[in-house]
Protein backbone atom coordinates (compact mmCIF):
# COMPACT_ATOMS: atom_id res chain seq x y z
CA UNK A 1 0.00 0.00 0.00
CA UNK A 2 1.24 3.52 -0.94
CA UNK A 3 2.70 5.56 2.15
CA UNK A 4 0.71 8.57 2.41
CA UNK A 5 1.20 11.77 1.06
CA UNK A 6 -0.30 14.86 2.61
CA UNK A 7 0.26 16.61 -0.65
CA UNK A 8 -1.53 14.06 -2.56
CA UNK A 9 -3.88 11.47 -0.86
CA UNK A 10 -7.56 12.56 0.76
CA UNK A 11 -7.22 13.74 4.74
CA UNK A 12 -8.98 16.08 7.39
CA UNK A 13 -6.81 18.34 9.09
CA UNK A 14 -8.12 20.29 12.70
CA UNK A 15 -9.07 23.75 13.02
CA UNK A 16 -8.02 24.39 17.07
CA UNK A 17 -9.31 27.91 16.38
CA UNK A 18 -13.00 26.40 15.74
CA UNK A 19 -12.48 22.93 17.26
CA UNK A 20 -13.82 21.77 13.79
CA UNK A 21 -12.35 19.54 10.82
CA UNK A 22 -12.22 20.30 7.59
CA UNK A 23 -11.42 17.29 4.35
CA UNK A 24 -8.70 18.05 2.03
CA UNK A 25 -8.76 16.00 -1.35
CA UNK A 26 -5.80 17.62 -3.32
CA UNK A 27 -6.12 15.47 -6.45
CA UNK A 28 -9.25 17.04 -7.05
CA UNK A 29 -7.77 20.40 -7.80
CA UNK A 30 -6.66 18.30 -11.36
CA UNK A 31 -10.50 17.80 -12.38
CA UNK A 32 -11.99 20.07 -15.71
CA UNK A 33 -14.48 22.77 -14.84
CA UNK A 34 -17.11 22.95 -16.82
CA UNK A 35 -19.48 24.64 -14.69
CA UNK A 36 -20.75 28.35 -14.70
CA UNK A 37 -18.56 31.02 -15.67
CA UNK A 38 -18.75 34.46 -13.65
CA UNK A 39 -18.32 37.80 -15.06
CA UNK A 40 -15.39 39.78 -12.85
CA UNK A 41 -15.04 43.19 -12.30
CA UNK A 42 -12.20 45.62 -13.58
CA UNK A 43 -11.65 49.04 -11.81
CA UNK A 44 -13.23 51.72 -14.26
CA UNK A 45 -14.59 53.54 -11.50
CA UNK A 46 -14.55 57.11 -11.41
CA UNK A 47 -12.57 59.04 -8.84
CA UNK A 48 -15.89 60.47 -7.79
CA UNK A 49 -19.62 59.38 -8.65
CA UNK A 50 -22.41 61.40 -8.13
CA UNK A 51 -25.14 58.41 -8.07
CA UNK A 52 -23.26 56.96 -5.28
CA UNK A 53 -24.95 57.29 -1.44
CA UNK A 54 -21.13 56.78 -0.18
CA UNK A 55 -19.62 59.74 -2.18
CA UNK A 56 -18.82 63.13 -0.21
CA UNK A 57 -21.53 65.32 -0.78
CA UNK A 58 -24.18 62.34 -2.16
CA UNK A 59 -27.47 62.21 -0.39
CA UNK A 60 -27.70 58.93 0.84
CA UNK A 61 -31.44 56.57 1.11
CA UNK A 62 -32.42 58.32 3.95
CA UNK A 63 -32.10 61.61 3.07
CA UNK A 64 -29.34 62.61 5.11
CA UNK A 65 -26.24 64.37 2.97
CA UNK A 66 -22.56 62.73 3.47
CA UNK A 67 -20.08 65.48 4.68
CA UNK A 68 -17.25 66.34 2.33
CA UNK A 69 -15.32 63.92 4.11
CA UNK A 70 -11.37 63.91 3.60
CA UNK A 71 -10.56 60.51 4.88
CA UNK A 72 -12.57 58.20 6.72
CA UNK A 73 -16.31 58.26 7.35
CA UNK A 74 -18.61 56.61 9.75
CA UNK A 75 -22.25 56.80 10.00
CA UNK A 76 -25.27 54.26 11.42
CA UNK A 77 -26.10 52.33 8.15
CA UNK A 78 -29.99 53.53 7.19
CA UNK A 79 -31.08 49.84 6.64
CA UNK A 80 -29.51 48.20 9.88
CA UNK A 81 -29.47 44.40 10.81
CA UNK A 82 -29.58 45.15 13.86
CA UNK A 83 -31.14 47.94 15.68
CA UNK A 84 -30.54 49.57 19.79
CA UNK A 85 -34.46 50.25 20.32
CA UNK A 86 -35.09 46.71 20.03
CA UNK A 87 -37.64 45.56 22.80
CA UNK A 88 -35.76 42.80 25.02
CA UNK A 89 -38.07 39.86 25.26
CA UNK A 90 -38.15 35.64 24.51
CA UNK A 91 -40.69 33.33 22.60
CA UNK A 92 -40.70 29.74 23.71
CA UNK A 93 -42.69 26.97 22.69
CA UNK A 94 -41.98 23.54 24.25
CA UNK A 95 -38.67 24.20 24.39
CA UNK A 96 -38.42 23.53 21.00
CA UNK A 97 -39.14 26.70 18.78
CA UNK A 98 -36.95 29.51 20.79
CA UNK A 99 -36.06 32.84 20.07
CA UNK A 100 -35.03 35.97 21.76
CA UNK A 101 -34.36 39.57 20.90
CA UNK A 102 -31.06 40.69 20.09
CA UNK A 103 -29.85 44.51 20.27
CA UNK A 104 -27.20 46.52 18.67
CA UNK A 105 -26.07 48.59 15.95
CA UNK A 106 -24.59 48.54 12.43
CA UNK A 107 -22.76 51.09 11.05
CA UNK A 108 -20.66 51.74 7.71
CA UNK A 109 -17.29 52.72 7.42
CA UNK A 110 -15.84 54.72 4.05
CA UNK A 111 -12.09 53.83 3.69
CA UNK A 112 -11.78 56.41 1.30
CA UNK A 113 -13.93 59.57 -0.44
CA UNK A 114 -12.37 58.08 -3.84
CA UNK A 115 -15.19 55.70 -4.95
CA UNK A 116 -12.33 54.30 -7.55
CA UNK A 117 -9.70 52.93 -4.63
CA UNK A 118 -9.57 49.86 -2.56
CA UNK A 119 -7.33 48.88 0.32
CA UNK A 120 -4.86 47.90 -1.93
CA UNK A 121 -4.80 51.11 -3.73
CA UNK A 122 -4.44 53.03 -1.11
CA UNK A 123 -1.41 54.47 0.86
CA UNK A 124 -0.49 52.64 3.83
CA UNK A 125 -1.17 56.11 6.07
CA UNK A 126 -4.25 56.52 4.53
CA UNK A 127 -5.18 52.63 5.32
CA UNK A 128 -3.61 53.39 8.96
CA UNK A 129 -6.86 55.97 9.33
CA UNK A 130 -9.31 52.77 8.41
CA UNK A 131 -7.36 51.30 11.55
CA UNK A 132 -7.54 54.32 13.59
CA UNK A 133 -11.37 54.25 12.98
CA UNK A 134 -11.84 50.33 14.04
CA UNK A 135 -9.79 51.08 17.07
CA UNK A 136 -12.08 54.01 18.03
CA UNK A 137 -15.25 51.98 16.98
CA UNK A 138 -14.45 49.12 18.75
CA UNK A 139 -13.76 50.85 21.82
CA UNK A 140 -16.74 53.02 21.35
CA UNK A 141 -19.44 50.94 20.93
CA UNK A 142 -18.01 47.86 23.21
CA UNK A 143 -18.51 50.28 26.15
CA UNK A 144 -21.94 50.43 25.37
CA UNK A 145 -23.43 48.33 28.61
CA UNK A 146 -25.62 46.08 26.25
CA UNK A 147 -23.39 45.39 23.70
CA UNK A 148 -20.89 42.00 24.31
CA UNK A 149 -19.13 41.78 20.76
CA UNK A 150 -18.51 44.19 17.71
CA UNK A 151 -17.84 42.81 14.58
CA UNK A 152 -15.63 44.18 12.15
CA UNK A 153 -15.35 43.08 8.47
CA UNK A 154 -15.85 43.87 4.60
CA UNK A 155 -17.46 42.29 2.02
CA UNK A 156 -15.47 43.15 -1.43
CA UNK A 157 -16.75 43.11 -4.89
CA UNK A 158 -19.95 42.14 -5.95
CA UNK A 159 -19.72 38.27 -5.56
CA UNK A 160 -19.75 38.85 -2.06
CA UNK A 161 -22.70 40.30 -1.69
CA UNK A 162 -21.23 43.93 -1.75
CA UNK A 163 -24.26 46.66 -2.71
CA UNK A 164 -22.19 49.36 -3.50
CA UNK A 165 -18.53 49.36 -4.77
CA UNK A 166 -16.97 52.44 -3.28
CA UNK A 167 -14.56 51.27 -0.64
CA UNK A 168 -16.23 51.04 2.39
CA UNK A 169 -16.47 47.64 5.34
CA UNK A 170 -19.46 47.53 7.96
CA UNK A 171 -19.58 47.23 12.18
CA UNK A 172 -22.24 45.14 13.75
CA UNK A 173 -21.93 45.65 17.23
CA UNK A 174 -24.66 43.42 19.02
CA UNK A 175 -25.70 42.30 22.75
CA UNK A 176 -24.66 38.45 21.91
CA UNK A 177 -21.30 37.17 21.25
CA UNK A 178 -22.46 35.16 17.46
CA UNK A 179 -21.47 31.51 16.71
CA UNK A 180 -17.86 31.76 15.13
CA UNK A 181 -16.28 34.24 17.87
CA UNK A 182 -18.05 32.49 21.07
CA UNK A 183 -16.47 29.23 18.99
CA UNK A 184 -13.14 30.60 18.67
CA UNK A 185 -13.12 32.15 22.72
CA UNK A 186 -14.15 28.58 23.80
CA UNK A 187 -10.69 27.11 21.99
CA UNK A 188 -8.28 29.93 22.92
CA UNK A 189 -9.83 30.12 26.19
CA UNK A 190 -9.16 26.48 26.81
CA UNK A 191 -5.41 26.40 25.37
CA UNK A 192 -4.64 29.53 27.31
CA UNK A 193 -5.94 27.51 30.73
CA UNK A 194 -3.91 24.17 29.65
CA UNK A 195 -0.91 25.80 28.49
CA UNK A 196 -0.91 29.17 30.22
CA UNK A 197 0.15 30.61 26.22
CA UNK A 198 -1.88 31.67 23.40
CA UNK A 199 -3.44 29.23 21.08
CA UNK A 200 -2.12 31.23 18.29
CA UNK A 201 1.04 32.89 19.60
CA UNK A 202 2.30 29.07 19.59
CA UNK A 203 0.78 28.25 15.62
CA UNK A 204 2.37 31.35 14.30
CA UNK A 205 5.96 30.25 16.18
CA UNK A 206 4.89 27.00 14.69
CA UNK A 207 4.28 28.51 10.93
CA UNK A 208 7.07 30.85 11.39
CA UNK A 209 9.17 27.92 11.56
CA UNK A 210 7.96 25.55 8.83
CA UNK A 211 7.84 29.02 6.30
CA UNK A 212 5.27 26.88 3.90
CA UNK A 213 2.02 28.49 4.46
CA UNK A 214 3.27 32.08 4.63
CA UNK A 215 2.67 34.80 2.13
CA UNK A 216 3.80 38.60 3.72
CA UNK A 217 5.25 39.46 6.82
CA UNK A 218 6.95 42.63 8.71
CA UNK A 219 8.13 43.84 11.89
CA UNK A 220 4.53 43.37 13.35
CA UNK A 221 1.97 40.66 12.03
CA UNK A 222 1.97 38.02 9.69
CA UNK A 223 -0.54 37.06 6.96
CA UNK A 224 -0.58 32.91 6.15
CA UNK A 225 -2.60 30.34 4.39
CA UNK A 226 -3.73 28.60 8.10
CA UNK A 227 -2.80 24.81 7.75
CA UNK A 228 -6.91 24.18 7.85
CA UNK A 229 -8.37 27.07 5.37
CA UNK A 230 -11.51 25.94 3.48
CA UNK A 231 -11.36 29.02 0.85
CA UNK A 232 -9.15 28.43 -1.91
CA UNK A 233 -7.01 31.39 -0.82
CA UNK A 234 -7.93 31.99 2.50
CA UNK A 235 -5.44 33.72 4.58
CA UNK A 236 -5.28 34.57 8.29
CA UNK A 237 -3.51 37.71 9.72
CA UNK A 238 -2.14 37.63 13.12
CA UNK A 239 0.13 40.07 14.94
CA UNK A 240 3.39 38.61 16.33
CA UNK A 241 2.72 40.27 20.14
CA UNK A 242 -0.02 38.39 22.02
CA UNK A 243 -2.79 41.01 22.33
CA UNK A 244 -6.63 40.42 22.65
CA UNK A 245 -8.49 43.73 21.03
CA UNK A 246 -8.16 46.96 18.58
CA UNK A 247 -7.70 48.97 22.02
CA UNK A 248 -4.50 46.85 23.24
CA UNK A 249 -2.93 47.59 19.53
CA UNK A 250 0.34 50.90 19.47
CA UNK A 251 0.67 53.02 16.69
CA UNK A 252 3.63 51.69 15.28
CA UNK A 253 1.50 47.96 15.36
CA UNK A 254 -1.24 49.91 13.82
CA UNK A 255 1.41 50.62 10.66
CA UNK A 256 2.81 47.83 10.47
CA UNK A 257 -1.68 45.90 10.33
CA UNK A 258 -1.81 49.01 7.56
CA UNK A 259 1.36 47.98 6.12
CA UNK A 260 0.39 44.23 6.05
CA UNK A 261 -3.34 44.65 5.06
CA UNK A 262 -1.98 46.54 1.94
CA UNK A 263 0.51 44.57 0.84
CA UNK A 264 -2.06 41.26 1.07
CA UNK A 265 -4.62 42.87 -1.24
CA UNK A 266 -1.91 43.83 -3.56
CA UNK A 267 -1.49 40.18 -3.98
CA UNK A 268 -4.79 39.26 -4.30
CA UNK A 269 -5.13 41.39 -7.01
CA UNK A 270 -1.93 40.24 -8.83
CA UNK A 271 -3.29 36.24 -8.50
CA UNK A 272 -5.93 36.68 -10.94
CA UNK A 273 -5.17 39.69 -12.59
CA UNK A 274 -8.73 41.81 -11.21
CA UNK A 275 -9.85 43.70 -8.32
CA UNK A 276 -10.21 40.54 -6.22
CA UNK A 277 -13.50 40.02 -4.28
CA UNK A 278 -13.16 38.48 -0.72
CA UNK A 279 -14.80 38.53 2.94
CA UNK A 280 -12.60 39.76 5.54
CA UNK A 281 -12.91 40.13 9.34
CA UNK A 282 -11.04 41.11 12.29
CA UNK A 283 -11.61 38.78 14.98
CA UNK A 284 -11.03 40.06 18.63
CA UNK A 285 -12.00 39.88 22.21
CA UNK A 286 -15.96 40.12 23.44
CA UNK A 287 -17.01 43.49 25.33
CA UNK A 288 -19.24 41.63 27.50
CA UNK A 289 -17.10 42.67 31.17
CA UNK A 290 -15.32 39.21 31.08
CA UNK A 291 -11.48 38.92 31.07
CA UNK A 292 -10.60 37.11 27.94
CA UNK A 293 -6.58 36.35 28.79
CA UNK A 294 -6.56 33.37 25.44
CA UNK A 295 -7.90 35.90 23.00
CA UNK A 296 -5.47 36.80 20.60
CA UNK A 297 -6.66 38.94 17.73
CA UNK A 298 -6.52 38.16 14.22
CA UNK A 299 -8.19 38.89 10.56
CA UNK A 300 -9.72 36.04 8.27
CA UNK A 301 -9.96 36.61 4.47
CA UNK A 302 -11.82 34.20 2.42
CA UNK A 303 -12.12 34.85 -1.33
CA UNK A 304 -14.46 33.01 -3.23
CA UNK A 305 -12.27 32.37 -6.63
CA UNK A 306 -10.99 28.96 -7.37
CA UNK A 307 -8.80 28.08 -10.23
CA UNK A 308 -9.37 31.97 -12.62
CA UNK A 309 -10.91 35.09 -12.29
CA UNK A 310 -14.65 33.83 -13.51
CA UNK A 311 -14.47 30.37 -10.92
CA UNK A 312 -15.45 30.70 -7.91
CA UNK A 313 -16.18 28.43 -5.08
CA UNK A 314 -19.62 27.73 -3.01
CA UNK A 315 -20.47 26.01 0.07
CA UNK A 316 -22.68 23.25 -1.48
CA UNK A 317 -23.29 19.49 -1.79
CA UNK A 318 -20.93 17.47 1.20
CA UNK A 319 -19.83 21.18 2.21
CA UNK A 320 -23.31 22.16 3.81
CA UNK A 321 -24.86 18.80 4.69
CA UNK A 322 -21.03 17.58 6.48
CA UNK A 323 -17.89 19.47 6.82
CA UNK A 324 -15.81 22.04 4.76
CA UNK A 325 -14.05 20.86 2.21
CA UNK A 326 -10.93 21.93 -0.03
CA UNK A 327 -9.26 21.04 -3.33
CA UNK A 328 -6.60 23.13 -2.92
CA UNK A 329 -3.98 22.91 -0.17
CA UNK A 330 -2.95 25.57 2.12
CA UNK A 331 0.72 24.91 0.80
CA UNK A 332 0.40 25.67 -2.81
CA UNK A 333 -2.49 28.14 -1.90
CA UNK A 334 0.53 29.87 0.18
CA UNK A 335 3.23 29.03 -2.72
CA UNK A 336 1.04 30.72 -5.33
CA UNK A 337 0.18 34.15 -3.18
CA UNK A 338 3.76 34.04 -2.27
CA UNK A 339 4.86 33.77 -5.67
CA UNK A 340 3.42 37.19 -6.66
CA UNK A 341 4.77 39.33 -3.59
Amino acid sequence: MATFDITEHSHRRFNPLLGEWVLVSPHRSKRPWQGQQETTEQDTRPAFDPTCYLCPGNVRANGEKNPDYPSTFVFVNDFAALQAESPSGSFTHQNLLRAESERGICKVICFSPRHDLTLSDMETSEIKKVVDLWQEQYLELGALDYISYVQIFENKGSVMGSSNPHPHGQIWAQSSVPGEPAKETEQQEAYFAENNRSLLSDYLALELEEKTRVVVKNEHFVALVPFWAVWPFETIVLPRRHFGHLGQISEEEKLGYADIIKRLSKVYDKLFQTSFPYSAGIHQSPTDGKDYPGWHLHMHFYPPLLRSASVKKFMVGYELMADPQRDITPESAAERLRDLV
